[in-house]
């Protein structure tokens, strides 16, 4: 009787403790890859989330000076604006021939303007191209993208009255140049 409470280890030997020893670390190995594996797939995925929201978040073009607003005398009102645009510091190239501008004023509906020859109600004109390294159409790093949006043919800004610009490049945020008339219209003004 007393021998059937005895511990009785001598089938247990030391092959089968390495077994079950190799098992459990074959587990937390494969248990640990799996877990590593998601979290570098998780952190990958979040890094792009914020590289993607960076890059739409910021604009990537911003006004390089004043605007320049040439003023017809007789008539008292704003005949174009002047616009200097240049790269943010860090950004990626704009294309303009992609690139929108968006004309408002309290008086008018907002007003698409894409980039064309000559200014016209339809249309913003690239006038000159400064450092101009390549020809193209992409504002560069170094580059300086002068610009002119035919007031007249969109809206009559008179002396204090405001007005809205918009640049809306293909990707990144909008730059919105917001400008009041100054209160006597001469033939060169610069809007602050």
């Amino acid at each position: 009787m007393w021998n059937k409470f005895v511990k009785d280890e001598k089938g247990f030997t030391g092959l089968e403790a390495a077994i079950v020893l190799i098992a459990f670390v074959v587990v937390a190995a494969v248990f640990s890859c799996v877990m590593l594996g998601a979290g570098f797939f998780t952190t990958q995925k979040s890094q792009e989330v914020v590289h993607t929201g960076v890059a739409q978040a910021s604009s990537s073009v911003e006004l390089s000076g004043d605007a320049i607003a040439r003023g017809d005398t007789v008539a008292k009102n704003i005949v174009n604006v002047t616009m200097f645009l240049q790269l943010t510091s860090g950004g990626s190239s704009v294309d303009m021939n992609r690139t929108l501008i968006v004309y408002s004023s309290p008086r008018v509906v907002p007003k698409d303007l894409t980039n064309d020859a000559t200014a016209d109600a339809n249309s913003f004109q690239i006038v000159r191209i400064y450092n101009d390294a390549n020809g193209n159409s992409l504002i560069d790093k170094t580059e300086t993208f002068e610009v002119l949006v035919q007031v007249n043919a969109l809206d009559t800004v008179g002396p204090n009255q405001e007005f809205q610009i918009e640049i809306k490049p293909p990707q990144g945020a909008t730059y919105t140049v917001h400008r009041k008339a100054p209160p006597a219209i001469s033939t060169i003004m610069t809007l602050v």
